[in-house]
């Protein structure tokens, strides 16, 4: 009898485990921190912004400057239908002429010829026209007759040699004579007679100067000394207008 009755008194108990209390919950394992990450976005963050405000920066720093439109020849003058002002990143090491000082820069000389579209540097102009590399500049003491009507500073030209300097009746230049007399092909005229100042050499030449070849210099500085140059105006893109 007391084995039946403990055998019972079994039966009557839950065979699930005991759920443990509330205090006594497993522990969670710890978050894994990666400060080396969080530093990077931070790092990437603050990049990012430093960019842009340079590039904010760079874009205010712009200046107004000048650029010629058309060629500007040798000891040529610009004036307002030459030139146009164009925005450029300001550069110390660049000496770009601002368009503010436009109205000076009319007052000056280009010392080398200067191509079209191009932004305007200060070396690019003085108070004398100067020769570019591998030219001379001679100049002439020329009677009418010995040079064509019309002539002016860009113009392209030929040298001819002549007996006695020429004649009244050369007076359009022409070309008819030996081609062994040429003495300077292709030559830039860098100054005429300023027609304002009536500037003559004596009572009746006229000055010209003209950039040439260094060695056709001396031959023409010779037949000049000597009156024997007859100018003959060369057709080109320039001259043609």
């Amino acid at each position: 009898m007391k084995i039946q009755e403990r055998t019972g008194a079994g039966q009557g108990r839950s065979a699930a485990p005991a759920q443990p209390s509330v205090g006594d919950r497993l522990p969670t394992p710890p978050r894994e921190r990666k400060p080396a990450l969080a530093a990077l976005a931070v790092l990437l963050i603050l990049v990012g912004a430093l960019g842009a405000t340079m590039l904010v920066l760079q874009a205010g720093d712009r200046i107004e400057v000048v650029k010629v439109t058309e060629e500007i020849p040798v000891g040529g003058k610009i004036t307002d239908n030459d030139v146009t002002s164009v925005m450029v990143a300001e550069d110390s090491a660049i000496n770009y002429v601002e368009w503010s000082k436009l109205d000076t820069l009319k007052t000056l000389k280009a010392v080398t010829t200067i191509p079209k579209d191009t932004v305007v540097m200060g070396q690019m102009f003085g108070n004398e026209a100067g020769a570019s590399e591998g030219k001379t500049l001679v100049g002439l003491s020329l009677k009418a007759g010995q040079f064509p009507s019309g002539i002016k500073q860009g113009d392209t030209v030929a040298a001819y040699r002549v007996a006695g300097g020429g004649s009244s009746s050369n007076s359009s230049a022409s070309t008819s004579g030996n081609s062994n007399s040429v003495l300077v092909d292709n030559a830039t005229v860098t100054s005429v007679p300023n027609a304002d100042s009536d500037e003559l050499v004596g009572s009746a030449n006229s000055a010209y100067t003209l950039a040439v070849d260094n060695d056709q210099a001396a031959a023409l500085a010779q037949a000049a000394a000597n009156g024997e140059v007859v100018l003959v105006l060369v057709p080109s893109n320039n001259s043609s207008n």
